[in-house]
């Protein structure tokens, strides 16, 4: 082997020899290094904790006298606070003692007042018992002298204690009736008087603010012809013109001697209205025959419902009532062509619109409510030809049907007296009514009525006890009476007036008002010889 191959086998383990005493050698070294150091951080860290123990030991005894002064303080504090204390409610303690001292001696002063109260009382207790014992004999003494006294009167006027009582009481009924007679009269009198003076004035403002008109409506219209020959052409071959005019308006035309003129009949005054606007429109287009008369018919049917329907809302406009249900307006302007006892219906409900917003607005009422009712209160009157039953509940119930205020409904209800009044409204829609119906040159009356009507007049009146005549005077406003004196007193006179007035009032129907005179005279005569 030669010494160079040797030497590359030799090297490496040298060289790992060498490696592994140096690392041995190393880690000797470095154990050895650390304990000189270990040994040289202990001692150190030994003479630390000492430093740091005495140091802890001196402030140790710093804290504890710190703290030692502390609770010495603390306590001589809290000492005194105790003190402080323990004095406030000593004093508090010492102000309820004198408080209790003080109510203890108010209480015995009461008790002493309330000793000497009912010591009183019981004296006045006793005085009271003797009085009340005394006021007994008394009373009893008072009785029995009474009694005497009564039984001493029946012997001197032979009268019993009953028939005597009767006796003053009659008399001073009598007295009493009189008197009362006397201040009713008087006050009647005094209101009477105020009381005209000041509807006067009402009813004489309102009327100002209303133009009216006479009666001039009849149940039939005259319709004028250019010559009587035209009535032949309206009556055409066999009649089949005339029969056809009837027929489709459903009114009677009367051709008679009267020249130059033909009459339409009809209780229906709308029928008869648009006849006779037929009739004036033939007449003036020349051609009459069946066929003519039937277009002509049916169109002058539209413009009178056009009409109607305009004289409603003019009778709103005119009256100032804008919130009617159209209905209701409808059937309100049918009221032009229907007249009462000759009067214009439509133009008597605006008057009597007219007057009781009025007279409403005078008395402080519902001048609204007023004139509502014053325009719809005679509305039953367009139907009452097509429906059963009075105008007054033909009213009622179309205004309920349609929605209508209850205090409106209420005033037509009650503007004939079927009901009893409920609010002041319907009492001046009632009043209006009146006026506007009365008024002279308003209304006709038949012959037969008027006597009808003089005849109960007197019928009722004469149908009292005392009444010896009785006479309708003044064609039917005023009542005379002439009663016997014999069998009736003035007072009674006065009772009897009051009586006959309130009968006239429930059983007739009339308009305006009734004076009621009862006339009590006594006549005596003697003969001289």
């Amino acid at each position: 082997m030669s010494i160079t191959t040797l030497c590359a086998v030799v090297t490496p383990a040298i060289a790992v020899v060498i490696a592994l005493a140096c690392f041995a050698v190393g880690i000797g070294g470095g154990i050895g290094l650390y304990k000189l150091i270990a040994t040289k951080k202990l001692g150190k860290s030994k003479s630390n904790a000492v430093r740091i123990i005495e140091e802890a030991y001196a402030e140790a005894k710093t804290i504890k006298k710190e703290a030692s002064l502390e609770a010495k303080e603390a306590s001589h504090k809290y000492r005194e606070d105790v003190e402080n204390e323990l004095k406030e409610r000593r004093a508090e303690i010492q102000k309820s003692e004198d408080r209790l001292s003080e109510r203890e001696k108010f209480i015995e002063n009461k008790e002493l007042t309330l000793d000497r109260k009912s010591e009183q009382i019981e004296s006045e207790k006793q005085k009271i018992t003797e009085d009340r014992e005394k006021l007994a004999k008394e009373i009893e003494q008072q009785s029995q002298i009474k009694q005497d006294m009564l039984s001493a009167l029946e012997k001197i006027s032979g009268m019993k204690k009953q028939e005597a009582k009767d006796l003053l009481i009659a008399n001073m009924t009598d007295e009493a009736k009189k008197e009362a007679g006397n201040i009713i009269k008087k006050i009647e009198e005094e209101a009477k008087e105020e009381g005209d003076r000041k509807a006067r004035d009402i009813v004489a403002s309102a009327i100002q603010k209303c133009a009216t008109d006479l009666s001039t409506e009849m149940t039939v219209s005259v319709v004028p012809l250019p010559t009587d020959e035209m009535k032949g052409r309206i009556i055409g071959r066999e009649g089949r013109n005339i029969r056809a005019i009837e027929s489709a308006t459903g009114v009677e035309l009367i051709v008679d001697d009267t020249p130059e003129s033909i009459t339409v009949s009809s209780f229906d005054p709308i029928r008869r209205e648009i006849a006779r606007l037929s009739l004036e429109k033939l007449i003036v287009d020349g051609r009459i025959h069946p066929t003519r008369i039937e277009e002509i018919v049916e169109r002058m049917t539209k413009e009178v419902d056009k009409t109607i329907k305009e004289a409603g809302e003019n009778a709103c406009e005119e009256v100032g009532i804008f919130n009617l249900h159209p209905e209701i307006i409808k059937v309100l302007g049918r009221l032009k062509f229907r007249t009462s006892y000759g009067q214009n219906a439509l133009k008597h409900s605006i008057e009597t619109a007219i007057i009781a917003g009025q007279i409403a607005t005078e008395l402080g009422a519902d001048a609204k409510i007023a004139k509502r009712g014053g325009l719809l209160h005679d509305i039953g009157k367009a139907l009452d030809h097509e429906i059963e039953g009075t105008h007054v509940q033909i009213g009622v119930d179309l205004a309920t049907k349609y929605k209508e205020n209850p205090a409106v409904i209420h005033c037509i209800e009650a503007h004939h007296f079927n009901v009893e009044f409920k609010s002041v409204e319907a009492v001046i829609v009632q009043i209006a009514d009146a006026i506007s119906s009365t008024r002279p040159g308003a209304r006709r009356e038949s012959f037969e009525n008027y006597i009808k009507r003089l005849q109960q007049l007197e019928e009722i009146s004469n149908s009292f006890k005392g009444v010896d005549k009785a006479y309708a005077v003044q064609a039917g406003r005023e009542v005379r009476i002439i009663v016997k004196p014999e069998e009736i007193s003035d007072n009674d006179a006065m009772f009897l007036a009051k009586d006959i007035a309130k009968r006239i009032e429930d059983e007739m129907q009339y308009p305006g008002q009734i004076k009621v005179n009862v006339i009590r005279e006594s006549r005596f005569s003697e003969t001289a010889k």
